[in-house]
């Protein structure tokens, strides 16, 4: 599994986004929810908008762009205008900090 370490676990509170830029790749949103840890694509599948800039609201982030949502925890999207599912990664914390598989 190709793991990626992206930052300190320590840094993110619960209820909390950080969008993360990977060289080459499209940029992720890390989810903080308490106590698991999600991420997905963090450029929405309908409008140019980052997720990271979104609102968490249960296990959905809002998007701030047309108000959609997606399930944060399977990356479907729950409310329109979203109709197409985000890419989701697998997230595990190792040795204190935030790792991703981002071929997963």
């Amino acid at each position: 599994m190709p793991a990626v370490e992206l930052f300190l676990a320590a840094e993110l509170e619960v209820g909390e986004i950080r969008r993360v830029e990977l060289a080459g790749r499209t940029d992720i949103a890390v989810y903080h929810l308490d106590g698991e840890w999600f991420a997905t694509d963090d450029l929405c599948t309908h409008g140019e908008a980052s997720l990271a800039d979104g609102e968490v609201d249960g296990d959905e982030i809002v998007c701030p762009f047309h108000l959609g949502r997606f399930n944060i925890r399977s990356g479907e999207a729950s409310m329109s205008p979203c109709a197409v599912a985000l890419k989701t990664y697998l997230v595990w914390i190792e040795r204190g900090i935030v790792c991703v598989d981002i071929d997963g």
